[in-house]
C-alpha cells in the first residue's frame, strides 16, 4: 500500500492506509487571528512557539505552518517560523502558502523532507509548484480544484486530483509523494457534503492509490458543537480512506475520533492508545488523582 514518508532532521513520519491516522496540527496560522497576525508581522513568535509545543504535547504528529498575513513579508516570516519551530520540536512540517516565493523560502531552510501545502489543478499552479517540490525532494498536498473553481460534482474533483497526480509524475514526483485534499465542504451549507467526500476518499484509495488529507474543521463551519462533529467526521473519513488531516489537536473530541478510527482500522494494537487516553481517573491517597491500569471485565 502507498506510504508517504516525511521527515524532520531526526524523525520520520509515515502516512499510509496501514498506518495510524496522521494528525497535522493547524494552529500556527494567523488567518482570522488578529493578535497572532500582528505578533508574527512584528517578528514576535512567542505564540508560535507556545502553539508548536502545545500541539505536540497534545498528540500532533506533524505541524502545519502558515504565515499568510496581508501586507507582510511572508517569505521572511515563513522561513523564520520554520527555523524556530524546527529548533523546538522534532517532527516533520507542512509548509503552507499560496505564494511561491514563501514556499521556496521555507523549503530552503527546512531540514528533512517537508510537505508543501499546496498545489491546485490550475496549469499555472502546477508549473510553478511542482518543479519546486521536485527541487527540494518534498511531498505535496494536491487540492482538487482548478481554473473552474470548486466543483460540486465529486467526479469532477476526482478528475482534477487525477490530473495533478499524473502531472506530478511527469515532473518525476512519485504518487506516494502526492497527498490529495478532496475538499471538504461545510455540511451546514451542502447537505450531501459528507457523502461526497466519503465517496471521493474511497476512489482516491481504490483507484488512484494515493494518501489524502483535508482541513477537518471545514465540515462543521457555522454549526454548534463543532469539535464533536469534527471528531465524528474524522472517524468516518478515516474509515472511508483518509489517512491524515490538518486539524486542531487540542480538543479531546477530535482526538477521540481519530483514536476510535485507529482502533476500528486495526492500527491501534491492543487498543493501547485508546486505553492510555481514556483510562478512568481514580482518586488516590492525599487527594491526588491517578489513572488506573485495570481493565473492565466482560461477562462470559
Amino acid at each position: 500500500m502507498t506510504r508517504t514518508i516525511l521527515s524532520s532532521e531526526h524523525k520520520e513520519v509515515a502516512i499510509g492506509f496501514d498506518e495510524p491516522f496522521c494528525i497535522i496540527g493547524e494552529r500556527i496560522n494567523p488567518t482570522g487571528r488578529k493578535k497572532l497576525a500582528a505578533e508574527m508581522k512584528a517578528g514576535d513568535y512567542s505564540t508560535v512557539s507556545a502553539e508548536a509545543l502545545a500541539q505536540i504535547h497534545a498528540g500532533a504528529h506533524m505541524l502545519d505552518i502558515n504565515a499568510g498575513i496581508p501586507l507582510a513579508d511572508e517569505p521572511r516570516i515563513l522561513a523564520e517560523c520554520v527555523e524556530l519551530v524546527q529548533s523546538l520540536v522534532d517532527v516533520p512540517l507542512s509548509i503552507d502558502s499560496s505564494i511561491i516565493e514563501a514556499l521556496e523560502a521555507g523549503l530552503a531552510v527546512y531540514r528533512g523532507k517537508a510537505l508543501v501545502n499546496s498545489v491546485t489543478g490550475e496549469d499555472e499552479s502546477l508549473e510553478r509548484v511542482l518543479p519546486l517540490v521536485k527541487k527540494y525532494d518534498a511531498a505535496v498536498v494536491a487540492i482538487s480544484n482548478d481554473e473552474t473553481g470548486i466543483s460540486e460534482d465529486p467526479d469532477v474533483r476526482f478528475a482534477v486530483a487525477k490530473k495533478i497526480v499524473e502531472r506530478a509524475e511527469d515532473h518525476g514526483i512519485p504518487r506516494a509523494d502526492v497527498i490529495v485534499d478532496p475538499l471538504v465542504m461545510p455540511i451546514g451549507a451542502m447537505n450531501d457534503a459528507g457523502r461526497q467526500v466519503f465517496s471521493l476518499l474511497r476512489r482516491l484509495k481504490g483507484e488512484l492509490k494515493v494518501n489524502s488529507t483535508c482541513g477537518a474543521s471545514n465540515i462543521s463551519f457555522g454549526l454548534p458543537h463543532r469539535h464533536v462533529l469534527n471528531g465524528h467526521f474524522l472517524a468516518m473519513a478515516s474509515l472511508a480512506g483518509m489517512t491524515s488531516a490538518i486539524m486542531n489537536p487540542l480538543h479531546k473530541e477530535e482526538l477521540d475520533g481519530v483514536r476510535a478510527a485507529n482502533m476500528l482500522n486495526g492500527t491501534d494494537p491492543d487498543c493501547a492508545a485508546w486505553l492510555a487516553a481514556n483510562r478512568p481517573v481514580e482518586p488516590a491517597e492525599g487527594g491526588r488523582a491517578r489513572r488506573t491500569n485495570r481493565r473492565r471485565r466482560t461477562s462470559a
